[in-house]
């Protein structure tokens, strides 16, 4: 058993997010500050893998962030991937689909942003709002977006059968929590831009969307595409859970530095 199996969810699970603790800090190598000395450890590790990874440049990493209205999608982007090179990584934030996407069938724009052989892609948000938002909200019947799970399945089978490793990642902090961030959005007016109104709406949905979650969670979380349920509350907790499961992840995809031109130990520089 790896590290990262503490949060992993087999398949066939069958989810309930009340379940988790949010504020967990279960395996933590110490408290906040040791915790802290720990990830930056583990964030050297991965972009050592990213270096390896992008060097190799035949397999590719696909991290899938989804978390609940300031669940610290974006904060877990900055921390975890700050060490990394940046010319390997593709991030994207799905926002509300355009009229184009909507033209299209619900996975073509995601297809669209997939990560590059060597790359690691960063999705803030995803496929996964077509069986989240659309459910809650009612944007789409029943019976639209319930075969959808099934599509996922195929969809990111064939990914990894191509060489993309799959890693989601929900972000579960609890509701209490939520409220203190959105205070601090609030109270703080550098982080006023980050405030939308509409979020105090989709709040009062909370347990609609904790229902959605947890099926979404458990009708596609694949040995090649796992779903990790991250306790999000402690946000030096969260991080140092990410970069332990993306490390794992890499070290089992032990991505190698490409064999060197032959006849380089001949090569003089002059």
């Amino acid at each position: 058993m790896s590290a990262a199996d503490r949060w992993r969810i087999p398949p066939r699970t069958k989810v309930d997010l009340g379940d988790f603790e949010p504020d967990s800090n279960e395996g933590a190598p110490g408290g906040k500050e040791e915790t802290r000395a720990a990830t930056t450890v583990l964030l050297e590790r991965l972009a050592g893998l990213q270096a390896r990874l992008w060097a190799e440049h035949t397999r590719s990493l696909l991290v899938v962030l989804q978390a609940m209205d300031a669940g610290g999608k974006d904060g877990t982007v900055k921390k975890v991937f700050s060490g990394v090179n940046p010319m390997g990584v593709h991030a994207v934030a799905f926002k509300a689909p355009n009229d184009a996407e909507l033209a299209h069938d619900f996975l073509w724009r995601v297809q669209r942003e997939l990560p590059e052989r060597g790359d690691i892609g960063i999705f803030n948000r995803s496929h996964y709002e077509d069986v989240l938002i659309v459910r809650v909200e009612e944007l789409v019947p029943e019976n639209v977006w319930r075969p959808r799970y099934s599509a996922i399945r195929a969809f990111e089978e064939h990914l990894a059968g191509e060489g993309t490793s799959i890693v989601k990642l929900f972000l579960h902090i609890s509701k209490e929590e939520q409220a203190e961030r959105f205070k601090e959005r609030l109270n703080d007016p550098t982080k006023n831009w980050k405030f939308n109104v509409a979020d105090v709406d989709v709040r009062k949905r909370w347990d609609d969307y904790q229902i959605a979650y947890a099926e979404a969670i458990s009708r596609t979380s694949t040995d090649a595409a796992p779903w990790y349920v991250v306790p999000a509350d402690r946000k030096w907790y969260r991080d140092w859970v990410v970069a332990t499961i993306l490390v794992d992840v890499l070290e089992k995809m032990d991505p190698l530095f490409p064999e060197p031109a032959s006849g380089l130990s001949q090569v003089k520089i002059v």
